[in-house]
């Protein structure tokens, strides 16, 4: 089918533009906003970037079940024209302050408080309308192709962002995102909207959001997934600290460089999606083998004994944090009933990105305390508690077993995961679908 099916399908491939322009955008001013914070309006403060990430981003967990509700139950387009402009009005705001000078560090606090609030009602409307661009079987494809945007834009918004923050200052990135957020409105405007397709939205009534809770708790394979991604997410995915602390305590480098690490690590995160883009469907062992890698890929970026070598580990980090929170997105969302992806969807980014407002502050202090290594400790120590978590579940569950194949041409050990046979990589000899393929 090819690895960018999805761009053949039209309105996907607008879509797929204006995200990647928009994307840009977003990365120069989280990138600028990571430095005016980190060494403009602190001392070089760790712990004051985790409270900044810590208020854009908890608004996840208050708002999550009625952001998903909202996403099952309205036009998600017409919403996502309205978040759109709301957050180009918010970069706006920011950057007039920094451009006169006018900036303090609980301004920065106030715009990303209501950034995240924008922000969370954004996130499971735009994840769910991509199955309004294409059909099912594309889902996955579409959600890697999502990824790869995401993250091929961090490739080059970082490194021009710290290049722009040294010449002109933050203030005017965040004039230039707020421009970016432009391109969105203009595809959400003129998407042939007659192709669209047209899913079921939640009736209304009383209990709409208990049921979406019932849902995932009645799926035990989604609770795991969501486990791992907490996990990660919360301790491990905290990359403008670790990278900001050892760029500049560990490295004594600028923004630059700062910006310019981001963009390497994007390197193995773009890797990351497209393979993940080659793959027809989501599968759990991707899930919980990216978890472990992640953790390998972490422990060496924490060992590196400079500069370059920490950058070059940075690729593998990027690639596997990418596997796995592709993989997570396209399982959850292929396996999740239309009427539901919406409510389902919210909690997963509420679990995925309300984690760090726990972990980013608890990171930037072991940075502080200890030194930015030990940052990059803890999240080794995350892949690894989440590939044991999703092992021992499946283990539990009967989705791994170990066994001994006694048949006359194959005398040796079998170990099968979700029906699978991970010593050859065939699946078993009764060509059934497991639990996992099925939903």
């Amino acid at each position: 089918m090819g690895m960018f099916r999805s761009l053949h399908i039209h309105n996907y491939r607008l879509w797929f533009i204006g995200a990647l322009v928009s994307n840009v955008g977003t990365w120069m001013q989280r990138t600028a906003q990571d430095w005016l914070v980190y060494d403009i309006l602190t001392d070089q403060d760790a712990a004051a970037m985790g409270i900044v990430m810590a208020l854009q981003l908890g608004p996840q967990l208050l708002m999550a079940p009625w952001a998903g509700l909202i996403a099952d139950s309205v036009d998600r387009r017409k919403l996502l024209i309205i978040t759109q402009v709301s957050m180009a009005v918010l970069g706006v705001g920011l950057g007039v302050l920094v451009v006169f000078g006018h900036a303090e560090l609980w301004h920065v606090y106030a715009f990303a408080l209501a950034l995240g609030f924008v922000s969370a009602i954004d996130a499971p409307a735009r994840q769910t309308f991509v199955s309004e661009l294409v059909k099912d079987d594309y889902l996955p494809n579409a959600v890697a192709l999502n990824s790869a945007s995401f993250n091929g834009a961090r490739m080059f918004g970082p490194a021009v962002a710290g290049l722009l923050t040294v010449v002109v200052g933050p203030g005017w990135v965040f004039m230039i995102n707020a421009l970016t957020f432009g391109a969105m409105v203009f595809v959400l405007v003129t998407i042939r909207r007659n192709e669209l397709r047209v899913l079921p939205r939640s009736a209304p009534g009383r209990g709409r959001i208990r049921a979406g809770f019932r849902y995932v708790r009645g799926r035990p394979d989604l609770m795991m997934v969501m486990l791992a991604i907490f996990i990660v997410g919360t301790f491990g995915l905290n990359f403008a600290v670790f990278i900001a602390a050892m760029a500049r305590t560990e490295f004594n480098t600028d923004a630059g460089v700062f910006g310019t690490l981001s963009s390497v690590m994007a390197v193995g995160s773009v890797a990351g999606a497209l393979l993940s883009a080659r793959r027809d469907r989501p599968r759990l062992r991707f899930v919980f083998g990216a978890a472990a890698a992640f953790g390998v890929a972490c422990a060496i970026a924490a060992i590196a004994p400079n500069v370059w070598l920490f950058g070059l580990s940075l690729v593998p980090v990027g690639l596997f944090a990418l596997t796995l929170m592709t993989s997570a997105n396209a399982y959850v969302q292929t396996t999740t009933e239309q009427v539901m992806r919406g409510r389902v969807m919210a909690l997963y980014f509420a679990i995925f990105l309300g984690g760090t407002p726990l972990g980013a502050p608890i990171v930037g202090w072991v940075s502080n305390a200890y030194g930015p290594r030990w940052s990059l400790a803890v999240a080794a120590a995350a892949g690894f508690a989440a590939a044991a978590a999703g092992l021992i579940w499946a283990w539990r569950s009967h989705h791994m077993r170990l066994g001994f194949d006694r048949t006359m041409s194959r005398r040796r050990l079998r170990l099968t995961f979700a029906g699978r046979d991970l010593t050859d990589g065939r699946d078993p000899a009764d060509g059934q679908k497991t639990p996992a393929d099925r939903r």
